[in-house]
């Protein structure tokens, strides 16, 4: 990959994730959701999902809210440090997103569940 392909590829995959989280914290979940591979996959701390319907669905009811703090990116791969408000508790958090096409097609999260438990 030429030097100007990966710039491009990683400042879309950076662009992708940072519409995602963006529309999460506006509550524009049809935006969130084109943002994700119709067969995309999630794994957290306390479950995974599988699908971007089902993930879409879970996030309109949970109304998560992201502070970014961080970004990394490599090519295709984006990480996030992040706190995430849950309603109530506010939890420092790191998300790995991986994309495929332009569109996430799986993540991670991953923080210290203790608070919330």
């Amino acid at each position: 990959m030429s030097t100007s392909n990966k710039i491009l590829t990683e400042h879309n995959a950076k662009v992708v994730v940072l519409d995602f989280i963006n529309a999460l914290n506006a509550e524009d979940f049809e935006l969130a959701r084109r943002q994700l591979h119709d067969d995309m996959t999630f794994k957290g701390v306390m479950g995974e999902r599988s699908g971007a319907d089902v993930y879409v669905d879970d996030m309109k009811k949970m109304k998560f809210k992201y502070d970014v703090k961080k970004v990394f990116v490599e090519q295709e791969e984006v990480c996030l440090w992040y706190d995430i408000n849950m309603g109530g508790k506010t939890i420092f958090s790191c998300g790995w997103y991986k994309l495929s096409e332009e569109k996430i097609q799986s993540f991670q999260v991953i923080f210290d569940p203790r608070p919330i438990l």
